[in-house]
Parts: C-alpha cells; sequence; structure tokens
C-alpha cells in the first residue's frame, strides 16, 4: 500500500468512526426522549422521538416501534415492526414475545400459537409460554395438547396454582378422574376454600 492509499484508507476509517460516533449519541438521545415520553404515557410523541432515527437494519429501532406502536394501540403497524425485529434477530425471542402482544390484542389465537410454538422451538422448558399454549389448547377442548404443556410447566414447578388447577380440570375432561382428584387436592392444599377445586372434586366423585 503506498503513501496515497495509506492516507485515504486512514481518512476513511476516521470518517467512518466519526459517522459511528455521531450515530450512537443520536440514538442514545432520540431513546432518552423516547423513554420520557413513554413515562408521560405520551405514545405517540415516544414514538414521534424515534422515527429521525429510523433503520430498516436496526434490531434496537424496529423492536421499540413495535412496542410503541402496540402501546398506541396501533396494533397491525406493532405486528410490522416486531416482525421485522424478528428477521433481524432470528435467534432472539425478545421480539416473539414482543409480537404476541398485538397479537392477543387482535384475537389472532392461531398466530399467537405459531408464536409461542416459535418461542418453545428456542425455549422448551420455558414455564410461561408452556403454560399459555396448554390455555390455548385447553380453550380449543384440544385436552391432550394441553395436558402435554401443562404437565412441563409441573414439573418445572409442582406447587403451581394456576398450572396444577388447570392440568386438575383437563385430566377431569380427559376422563382420568382419579389424577383429576389428586391434582385438585393439592390445590386444596395451599387454597383450602378454592372453589374450583372444590368443584372439581364434586364432578369427579359422581
Amino acid at each position: 500500500m503506498n503513501i496515497l492509499q495509506k492516507t485515504v484508507f486512514t481518512l476513511s476509517l476516521l470518517v467512518s468512526v466519526n459517522s459511528f460516533s455521531q450515530d450512537i449519541k443520536a440514538m442514545q438521545a432520540a431513546f432518552a426522549k423516547s423513554f420520557m415520553n413513554e413515562d408521560k404515557g405520551d405514545f405517540k410523541a415516544a414514538l414521534q422521538d424515534i422515527q429521525p432515527i429510523y433503520s430498516d437494519k436496526s434490531y434496537l429501532v424496529n423492536l421499540r416501534i413495535g412496542w410503541l406502536s402496540y402501546l398506541s394501540k396501533d396494533y397491525a403497524n406493532s405486528v410490522v415492526y416486531y416482525k421485522k425485529a424478528c428477521d433481524l434477530n432470528p435467534g432472539a425471542t425478545e421480539p416473539l414475545w414482543g409480537l404476541a402482544l398485538p397479537l392477543i390484542a387482535q384475537e389472532k389465537w392461531y398466530d399467537v400459537e405459531n408464536t409461542y410454538k416459535s418461542i418453545v422451538r428456542f425455549d422448551p422448558k420455558n414455564s410461561l409460554v408452556n403454560y399459555r399454549l396448554g390455555m390455548i389448547y385447553y380453550y380449543r377442548k384440544n385436552y391432550v395438547d394441553a395436558l402435554k404443556h401443562f404437565d412441563i410447566t409441573l414439573t418445572l414447578f409442582p406447587l403451581d396454582y394456576d398450572s396444577i388447577l388447570m392440568s386438575a380440570w383437563t385430566t377431569y375432561f380427559l376422563g382420568k378422574k382419579e389424577d383429576a382428584k389428586v391434582l385438585s387436592n393439592r390445590v386444596l392444599l395451599m387454597y383450602q376454600h378454592d372453589t374450583s377445586a372444590i368443584e372439581g372434586l364434586t364432578l369427579c366423585s359422581k
């Protein structure tokens, strides 16, 4: 590399570093203002603070806009930006959890299911996502798949009230009354007067 080439390279590097430094400072300032307005409940202003630094290649910016769009009840745009964040960081579950929010708000339960399944593929023993999948299948009366997910949450948290209670009802609807009795009685160990567990025991005795 001759002297002229070295000089051009050095200048290019300095410009690049300076540009990067300016970009970071602009992002920090925009995010700071945006968080301040979010704390005030002014989600429209919080969104406007981010717009000048928007880049379709920035995971953080797309994630932020997805969240603020959700808070603004602009669910369609929230989905768009969360999906962009998912594409930009395909190894992360963070944007998938975010994506589920506007989908739930729109009651797009099959899309919610698929989003939760994506989380499970990354994090198969996550108790929260397994519980939520269990609830989706339970309300569809798909008790076999519901129980598979409730079993995971119970294995991880044997004394989790919600998981025990839902497992009790799921086993009851599967015709496993003895299992349902055991689970309902476990609920009553923690909450002696739990009406749902008492109702379940009564039904199991018929």
